[in-house]
């Protein structure tokens, strides 16, 4: 365990900024005053309520879903056949990270993820950066993955019913629609969860994880059954830069493995479960994405995937002439979906209550409801923003400024657990990153070559957003950060 003794007399007197702008962009919060806070906040505190095995599953409940039913449909024509390819590399990334996640997160147990990893390694204004880019993590993907819910609702409902809702109503302007319904009914419906308290999301949550690995797995067991070796012959069509051009893409597919980290103020034990949580779910994830992948190709010419966003789901049709078999995936994909939007919507009120905590964006999202536990304000705004987001922004735009952010976030920590070591050598760590600072370094580059891959029009966006985010920070939290202010 972390000695938490010293945080009081840090938090009453705090070292003040080495002085000027510069160094009041780089103060760092100290670690044990980061995990003594934990759990406070306005008007009441965090519950921990979480065990190892419910971690886990909100980290594959996060992860799990959207990159598997939506997004393959965009990637395998980037990539063909070596989209399977594309999801390993995606994984190796993701992994590398993943290592370093997992020792931050057993020594620095708080909600703000990768924010709080920053914020004691490298100073306010990368912490500030990084926190941003958990925003546009977190935040924009909450509303992609809505957006693909409503693909796979029209399935069930056209396989149940016979009915659809219509293209003005399910899709967002530019996609051939006026505005997304199904994509703000499932944020809305995942808020209402939420505003119950994190052990009762964590319980619905499992439930939609076990339902979602098994809608897989029988996409698997009968998808095999088309599988044809010719559409492998042409493996890697579009070549290496099509492979990286995929990965980039379905990276947005491990999104959420660090979900986990963001519940470090409300889990039982947060130091011995958290790095066990992220690794397993991770490896789970992976080797699922890797063998659905797999099988898709195979049992579809890698041109016949282009523009469909429920892919899986024609192939069961294509392979068994039944749509009952596709409708049941759908019906499937609906829950897997759902429980994506509530656990990445969890991951970022979590974030922002811990930024809030902090004074660097407003005190209401750091009040906490003293019945339940939860910040219940903070819920509100988050899924509002996030329902509108999704009703209104294509599926596409969305994946990729959310996948460049979480790679932004990625390299920091990266860094960060190198830079710990160096600066607090002797802190217990209950994992830690082997080979270091090598898998790191690794772990660094395969992010920053994945960035290199996304479009142009991506890092217009997240350049825009980033600039934003700076206005707000140096008009807001430059001047309020409780580094700066202690006295509040």
């Amino acid at each position: 365990m972390l000695d938490q003794g010293a945080p009081s007399q840090q938090q009453s007197h705090p070292v003040p900024p080495p002085g000027g702008v510069a160094g009041r962009l780089m103060r760092r919060k100290p670690v044990e005053r980061l995990v003594a806070e934990g759990g406070q906040g306005e008007g009441g505190s965090l519950r921990r309520s979480l065990g190892m095995w419910q971690l886990t599953m909100i980290s594959i409940g996060a992860t799990l879903g959207t990159g598997i039913f939506v997004v393959l449909g965009e990637a395998v024509p980037k990539a063909g056949p070596a989209v399977t390819l594309s999801f390993v590399i995606a994984g190796l990334t993701a992994l590398f990270s993943a290592l370093s996640y997992a020792e931050l997160a057993g020594s620095i147990p708080v909600s703000g993820s990768s924010y709080s990893y920053a914020y004691a390694t490298m100073g306010e204004l990368v912490a500030w950066v990084c926190g941003w880019c958990l925003v546009l993590e977190y935040g924009v993907s909450v509303s992609a993955v809505a957006v693909g819910w409503g693909e796979y609702l029209n399935e069930l409902l056209d396989g149940t019913l016979g009915v659809t809702i219509p293209d003005a109503l399910s899709a967002p302007p530019g996609d051939g629609g006026i505005f997304n319904l199904p994509a703000l009914i499932v944020v809305l419906l995942a808020m209402a969860f939420l505003l119950g308290g994190a052990r009762e999301s964590a319980r619905a949550n499992t439930i939609m994880v076990a339902v979602k690995i098994a809608a897989l797995l029988l996409f698997c067991l009968i998808g095999i059954q088309g599988f044809r070796s010719g559409n492998y012959e042409n493996f890697m069509p579009l070549g290496m830069a099509g492979v990286s051009a995929a990965g980039a893409t379905l990276f947005f597919s491990y999104i959420g493995f660090d979900a986990a980290s963001t519940a470090g103020e409300e889990a039982k034990n947060a130091q011995r479960d958290l790095p066990r949580a992220i690794m397993l779910s991770l490896i789970i994830v992976t080797a699922l994405y890797v063998l659905v992948a797999a099988v898709a190709v195979g049992a579809r010419p890698w041109k016949g995937f282009d523009g469909s966003e429920a892919a899986l789901a024609g192939i069961m049709k294509d392979v068994t002439g039944d749509a009952f078999w596709g409708t049941l995936l759908a019906a499937g994909a609906v829950i897997a979906i759902a429980s994506v939007v509530l656990t990445v919507l969890y991951g970022q009120t979590r974030i922002l209550f811990a930024m809030s905590r902090d004074g660097l964006v407003p005190k209401v999202f750091s009040r906490v409801n003293p019945k339940t536990g939860t910040p219940r304000v903070n819920t509100v705004i988050v899924s509002l923003f996030c329902g509108v987001l999704a009703a209104a922004i294509p599926l596409g735009e969305l994946a990729n400024a959310t996948s460049i952010g979480t790679l932004f976030a990625f390299a920091l920590v990266n860094v960060a657990v190198v830079v710990l070591r160096r600066t607090r050598p002797d802190m217990p760590r209950t994992f830690r990153v082997p080979l270091s600072p090598v898998l790191p370094a690794l772990g660094l580059a395969f992010c920053v070559w994945m960035m290199g891959s996304l479009d142009i029009i991506t890092w217009v966006v997240f350049g825009v957003w980033m600039a934003v985010g700076l206005v707000f920070y140096f008009s807001y939290g430059y001047r309020r950060s409780r580094l700066a202010t202690p006295e509040k």
